[in-house]
């Protein structure tokens, strides 16, 4: 790229994930007949948004609320946000402690971009999603833990503890994206109780350890499985932590940008500054939407009941499919989904011949043969930090059918008993 441009504009890496998408909708457009579980997006037919939401955003625009709201967010929305995490999560926050946003994306930002100075280190477990991206765009320093299924893809204590001396952020998010898996009290409680050792150690001059809590699909758990955050496990951890979710998941309102970070005053106000320089703001008649939403109790637990009840029954229909491919000796394994819109199946084809004779050695090669031979458009886990060629890929339910799941059984185990062990070299 041409040095007309800056550093960051010659480094940025494109999003692997968005890459795919765009290749899988482009072999749509062809007509190719393909089951798209790449992007974390729902499709409106399958995942309608709340008639609520609908209505009070159109009678908010036929009233007028088309202007700029305040940067740091309407005070009907604060206060409603305020009010949701009292009321479901038991979190008591003074208003000054709510800062609204574009949706996560611009939220995550903030707190990278106010607490972390170039050359900090950023702690973050892999696979995930973005952190890595985050990371290069402030000029910090990623340090990575590796996770695979024995711990179901997140880190615990033990595996974080030689790495947050001296660091600045512990970037964590459950449910996971891209597994779908979720903390329990006793992984996370002992990451906040490393967290609190940590900052007790440092002296008066160093700046202490934070966590950023990425909970946006935490009202999207299934199976028994229960959220947790840092602050309800650790009250004590509260001036450390940086909360952030939005509509966008569990409401399947990703169109709609609106998001939100609850962290201590002093945090807010300079992540407010970021984010209103660069007009980050979510929309004020979305705004004055959700807030109504969010202080309809009844209208939201009757929502999210069916929102789980239809999440449950994709990301069921996915596992019991690999479980049954597995069980009849074919390569693939996978891990049941505890919560968000994600699956997480390992499809163990490396070094394994196709039918026209070309070896899968990667797990681009994999990704490939799958959309090919069996229609199946799916994520490897490398598109979130994760390294090399494990095997393992991200399914997404957002837009897909229960129907549409089932019926693409029969291809991929055509597609995986076409495959031949490689050939021996000579």
């Amino acid at each position: 790229m041409s040095d007309r441009v800056s550093r960051l504009s010659r480094t940025l890496r494109h999003s692997s994930i968005l890459a795919i998408a765009a290749e899988v909708k482009a072999l749509q457009k062809e007509g190719r007949q393909l089951l798209d579980f790449t992007v974390g997006d729902f499709s409106s037919k399958q995942f309608p948004i709340p008639k609520e939401l609908e209505d009070a955003t159109v009678n908010a625009l036929r009233a007028g609320e088309t202007t700029y709201p305040p940067s740091v967010g309407i005070e009907a929305l604060r206060e409603s946000v305020r009010q949701f995490y009292r009321r479901r999560l038991g979190l008591e926050f003074p208003i000054e402690s709510v800062l609204i946003a574009s949706g996560a994306r611009p939220a995550i930002y903030g707190v990278y971009r106010a607490l972390v100075d170039p050359g900090d280190r950023v702690v973050f477990a892999v696979p995930s999603w973005n952190n890595d991206y985050y990371t290069d765009m402030i000029g910090a320093t990623a340090v990575t833990v590796d996770c695979d299924a024995r711990t179901r893809f997140l880190p615990t204590a033990e595996m974080l503890r030689p790495l947050v001396r001296g660091a600045r952020l512990l970037a964590l998010n459950s449910p996971l994206n891209p597994t779908g898996t979720v903390f329990d009290a006793q992984q996370l409680g002992d990451i906040c109780d490393l967290v609190l050792e940590e900052n007790a150690r440092r002296g008066p001059n160093e700046r202490p350890l934070f966590i950023m809590y990425d909970q946006v699909y935490w009202m999207l758990t299934i199976g028994g499985a229960e959220h947790v955050d840092p602050i309800s496990l650790r009250p004590a951890i509260s001036p450390y932590v940086v909360l952030v979710d939005a509509i966008s998941k569990a409401f399947a309102s990703t169109g709609l940008r609106v998001g939100w970070a609850v962290a201590p005053p002093d945090i807010i106000k300079p992540m407010n500054a970021i984010i209103g320089h660069v007009g980050a703001w979510a929309p004020r008649a979305e705004q004055v939407a959700t807030a109504k939403l969010l202080d309809d109790t009844a209208g939201v637990d009757r929502y999210i009941e069916h929102m789980r009840g239809e999440v449950a029954k994709r990301l069921d229909a996915v596992h019991d499919a690999l479980s049954s491919l597995q069980r009849e000796g074919l390569p693939v394994e996978c891990v049941r989904p505890e919560g968000a819109i994600y699956v997480s199946a390992r499809f163990a084809l490396h070094g394994m011949r196709t039918p026209d004779g070309a070896s899968l050695e990667t797990d681009e090669d994999v990704r490939r043969y799958l959309l090919n031979a069996a229609g199946l458009a799916a994520v490897p886990f490398n598109a979130f930090g994760a390294q090399g060629d494990t095997g393992w890929f991200r399914l997404s339910i957002g837009t897909v059918s229960v129907a549409q799941i089932e019926n693409v059984a029969g291809a991929l185990r055509h597609a995986l008993e076409s495959l031949e062990p490689a050939l021996a070299s000579s």
